[in-house]
């Protein structure tokens, strides 16, 4: 009974401890998908043409802190503004296109603060073939400061988390020790040596710590797998890479966490004294 009381609360630990890495590193990139999704409209001057246009966008994708552009005709810019409005502005201006072409570029999450596209700005604004640089900088900084604010949240519930996780594992593995105490005291008074006392209660908390450890990353694999099933996004969110990570830092955890608290509390009652043993 009191191996299965230890493996069912070192299970939730782990399944806790699990989910904080999960959300942790899955925030981490939801935020880079946030912010490589935020657009920079270039207006490209009116004398060049088609081939200008894709040497320029070429030169443009080279940039370190381009992830990917798309050209857009004047002509495909007319289309898209008649669809909208739903009339033809050229009926208008004699037939003349009021668009010119543009090339919208999606930054890198590196270059999507405000003083990178400050930079950045500075430097396609210098550019000839460049009319103009237009993106919404107040988004931007509304969207820098929430994620800030989001990743502190985390970081602090993360903390708080990994702090309970602990004390929650060597309370459990305290009083599974407590429990054995007088053979502890026998084991000692008939002179065997610390390592031959130690030795049996380690093997048993490596064996709690990787039942454990499966049992968590089980239920919390199985769990991104239905949520997988339920939304298409979480398959973004919730990467192999960042799977591979929480499996592995729960089944360290589990057996760091066993052994280390298992050692620490057979050495606590190895050094009490008869009379305090039996308090």
């Amino acid at each position: 009974m009191q191996w299965l009381t230890s493996c069912i609360s070192t299970t939730l630990v782990l399944i806790l401890l699990g989910l904080v890495v999960l959300f942790g590193l899955s925030a981490h990139e939801l935020s880079k998908t946030v912010k490589e999704n935020f657009t920079v409209t270039l207006l490209l001057d009116d004398d060049m043409d088609l081939d200008d246009t894709r040497a320029f966008q070429a030169r443009l994708e080279a940039q370190p802190y381009a992830r990917s552009t798309t050209l857009i005709t004047a002509e495909e810019a007319l289309k898209e503004e008649t669809e909208r409005m739903g009339t033809d502005p050229t009926e208008f201006l004699g037939g003349q296109n009021p668009y010119t072409a543009s090339i919208e570029m999606n930054v890198t999450s590196d270059y999507a603060c405000t003083d990178s596209l400050l930079w950045i700005q500075k430097e396609l604004r210098e550019m000839w073939q460049v009319s103009d640089v237009v993106y919404q900088q107040d988004i931007v900084e509304n969207l820098n400061r929430t994620l800030q604010r989001a990743t502190l949240v985390l970081a602090i519930l993360a903390v708080l988390l990994i702090i309970i996780s602990v004390v929650l594992v060597n309370n459990t593995v305290r009083l599974s020790v407590y429990a054995r105490r007088q053979t502890i005291h026998t084991m000692r008074l008939v002179g065997a040596s610390w390592a031959f006392i130690q030795r049996p209660f380690l093997s048993r908390s490596l064996g709690i710590g990787l039942t454990a450890a499966v049992l968590a990353t089980a239920f919390l694999i199985g769990g991104v797998h239905w949520a997988r099933l339920q939304e298409s996004f979480v398959h973004n969110l919730f990467t192999n890479e960042i799977l591979i990570v929480m499996v592995g830092t729960v089944f360290v955890a589990a057996l760091l966490l066993s052994v280390v608290c298992t050692w620490l509390s057979v050495n606590h009652f190895l050094n009490m004294r008869e009379n305090e043993m039996y308090k």
